[in-house]
């Protein structure tokens, strides 16, 4: 084992308080989620339409901006999941809106993640926007076994031509123990309602087929949903669950629903009201029900929206907004429409 792998596995182990009769040790596991908002190269991909994001494109998108674009989001992805595990972080995060095999080997390649060895998996999808999703992953935490890319699928004839994101699925090996992680851009806002519950629906096939092979394997749901929790996409055809004690067999857990629905806390604004689109929803053997503790096998254990004073637009008109690559024509340097989000997966140490 390598001395960086020896380093990350020893600081993934933290001492919590989890059970009323005393402390024990865990090992404790961060999965996020990061829509990139256009991490676009500045060349063109032939068949893409990606024109707004070369140098003589409505962005004026130049190596200049790519380079800070890179840094700054390799900034927020080494954060994530630092809260609990300093200088660790995520073992996996997925992503939106990337262009390509290359900004993901750039970005890879930033300081900030590269300390760390963070690899990515990526299939080249048919969006003609040519933006894909993307999974990082740090090998020490998290061992992949199998990539594929589930294409979404029309359900209506007059769509047939219409080619979106498909769905990156990601099979591997988390705390010894089959993990999946499905990496989700639904469609957007300005597609109805039932373009995203098409997709919700295609995603829970997804989930029931990996666990018809193996009944133990654990799955994740994450992405840009382009829908809050409450919307019927995800609570009705994905089936996510704002409550563990409402997870039955077929289920899904969401954690981000009672965010938005008590808290009235998201990840990206619209009109001055929050909505939060980026979610990770986790399959019932993730759960603890009934009040249970048993983290003998890897298990749930709390969600966070990640973040931090310099996300966020701090004067003018955007203040307390999400601080943008750009906004109104202007280029703010800064990072995303959308905020992170996290979740904490803890297994005891035996």
């Amino acid at each position: 084992m390598s001395y960086l792998k020896k380093t990350l596995a020893l600081a993934a182990f933290i001492v919590l308080s989890l059970t009323a009769a005393a402390q024990k040790k865990f090992a404790v596991y961060a999965a996020g989620f990061y829509n990139q908002e256009n991490l676009f190269d500045t060349c063109h991909d032939e068949g893409k339409r990606d024109y707004d994001f070369l140098p003589n494109g409505s962005y004026k998108w130049n190596g200049l901006k790519y380079t800070h674009k890179l840094h700054n989001m390799a900034r927020v992805l080494a954060d994530m999941g630092t809260d609990v595990l300093p200088g660790v972080g995520c073992a996996i995060i997925g992503l939106s809106e990337v262009e390509n095999t290359k900004v993901l080997n750039d970005l890879t390649a930033q300081p900030a993640l590269a300390t760390r060895g963070y690899k990515f998996c990526h299939v080249e999808g048919p969006d003609r926007r040519g933006i894909d999703c993307a999974l990082l992953y740090n090998p020490a935490l998290f061992e992949v076994r199998n990539v594929k890319l589930v294409p979404y699928v029309q359900a209506l004839e007059k769509d047939s031509a219409f080619y979106t994101r498909g769905f990156l699925t990601v099979s591997g090996t988390l705390a010894g123990e089959h993990v999946t992680v499905v990496v989700c851009h639904l469609p957007s806002r300005f597609s109805d309602s039932f373009y995203r519950e098409q997709g919700a629906k295609q995603v829970l096939a997804i989930r029931d087929s990996l666990q018809r092979e193996d009944k133990d394997c654990k799955v994740l749901v994450m992405g840009d949903m382009n829908d809050d929790p409450i919307d019927k996409s995800m609570s009705e055809a994905l089936r996510g669950k704002a409550n563990i004690n409402e997870v039955g067999e077929g289920d899904m857990y969401n954690p981000w629903y009672n965010v938005l629905a008590k808290e009235g806390a998201g990840t990206l604004q619209y009109q001055g009201s929050w909505n939060l689109f980026d979610q990770i929803l986790l399959s019932k053997n993730l759960l603890n029900a009934n009040g249970s503790k048993d983290y003998s096998s890897l298990k749930y254990w709390k969600n966070q929206i990640f973040k931090r004073d310099y996300l966020f637009q701090t004067e003018g008109k955007y203040k307390g907004m999400p601080k943008r690559t750009t906004a109104g024509g202007v280029w703010l340097d800064g990072f995303s429409d959308h905020l992170p989000v996290v979740v904490y997966l803890v297994k005891e140490k035996q």
